[in-house]
């Protein structure tokens, strides 16, 4: 009978096979995942429908990730995360290029679905894997892991973009990105650790103790990065006058520094401890937004948006690594947990901002997610979350 997940992960002895295999997938999932935003003008063209229609047919990719993510802990700790990953990265591989073609509001509708629920499960399955490998080396790994999706997400979304402007057409383009994606998560397979449970476990239960401040404060993380995401662009060309050719730069110097903390935070993790990154990134996030708010220029917003980036790169990582720490819950059903408050954030996040907007300012929304990131710095210190077992 097998043995807990737990239990079989602290028998395994990754070497560079099974750490190699994790960082393919994580890129996989960035590759996959990003690949999707520059084929959804193609999609709103085809079906014919204007903005307001657009949002709620997207609602259907979280929601599909959110309904996901806590069957897919139960589906790792009964079979194994690689079976899992390699589910969900075919899942997402095979709606994606439907996407590229579906023009019916009921076929997006439900191809979104589809494709959310690959992509939360894979998010769900590969942060697993990623806590036994970094569990089993003993080493600060999650950050890089992380790293590897951020890069992945550039090469999904820079590909795509180049094939298009090549002259392939959004099927052609998606097809070869699909293709790709599976090929990568074949090569990765063999080495990806196998251990599952016995099964019998919870399917989904809400956080408590640890697990739920983990969540809460995944929730302020990605709920700032969805803020970035959707608000960037605009603040510059609002506040700054920046003109929209140019307005999405925000977002770039976001991204970017992100990426680049990520891809060098598994020393700093090591070196300083998960308690001190959290605060100090949350302090850093928390001065780049005010920076983007209150600049006089839109280089200074820049440089404020940069240092949210890299305030916020390595926090959910550590989260991450503290989810598989903590012993009030099973992993299999603690980072579900987490995962789906953080992704509740990136939902919940854009339309929060645009209402304090609508009654009081952007700059005023952008103050009030800094005052919440200083709770998030100040949460950390107090609550040691990110701190080794003694």
């Amino acid at each position: 009978m097998d043995q807990p997940l737990d239990a079989r992960a602290r028998r395994a002895a990754p070497a560079g096979p099974e750490q190699a295999s994790t960082r393919l997938v994580f890129f996989v999932a960035g590759f996959a995942t990003a690949a999707w935003a520059p084929l959804a003008p193609f999609a709103k063209m085809r079906a014919g429908v204007d903005e307001g229609v657009l949002g709620l047919l997207l609602l259907c990719l979280g929601l599909g990730s959110i309904v996901a993510m806590p069957l897919a802990g139960a589906m790792c700790q009964r079979w194994g995360c690689r079976a899992v990953i390699a589910g969900a990265a075919t899942l997402g591989c095979l709606a994606l290029p439907c996407l590229a073609y579906a023009s019916n509001l009921a076929a997006l509708a439900g191809l979104l679905f589809a494709f959310g629920a690959g992509v939360g499960s894979m998010d769900v399955s590969m942060n697993i894997q990623a806590i036994m490998v970094e569990r089993a080396s003993r080493r600060a790994m999650m950050s890089g892991f992380h790293g590897l999706f951020s890069l992945g997400g550039i090469a999904g979304a820079g590909g795509v973009t180049a094939l298009l402007g090549g002259g392939a057409g959004p099927l052609a383009a998606a097809t070869a990105i699909s293709a790709c994606s599976l090929a990568i998560v074949a090569v990765a397979f063999r080495h990806l650790l196998p251990y599952g449970g016995e099964g019998g476990g919870p399917a989904f239960a809400w956080p408590r103790g640890v697990v739920l401040a983990l969540g809460g404060l995944c929730f302020m993380i990605f709920l700032t990065e969805g803020a970035m995401l959707d608000w960037s662009a605009i603040a510059l060309s609002a506040v700054h006058g920046v003109e929209p050719a140019l307005a999405g730069l925000g977002y770039v110097a976001f991204a970017i520094a992100m990426t680049l903390g990520r891809l060098t935070g598994d020393r700093i993790v090591q070196a300083f401890g998960g308690p001190a990154v959290i605060a100090v990134g949350g302090v850093c996030a928390a001065m780049g937004l005010a920076l983007g708010a209150l600049a006089p220029t839109w280089g200074g917003a820049l440089l404020g948006y940069a240092l949210v980036g890299a305030g916020c790169s390595n926090i959910v990582p550590v989260l991450f690594t503290s989810a598989g720490r903590q012993t009030a819950m099973p992993e299999s059903v603690a980072v579900p947990a987490i995962t789906t408050l953080g992704y509740a954030g990136i939902l919940a996040g854009p339309a929060a901002i645009g209402l304090v907007a609508h009654w009081a300012s952007l700059q005023a929304s952008f103050l009030i997610l800094a005052a919440l990131l200083l709770g998030v710095a100040a949460s950390a210190l107090a609550l040691r979350v990110g701190a080794s077992p003694r």
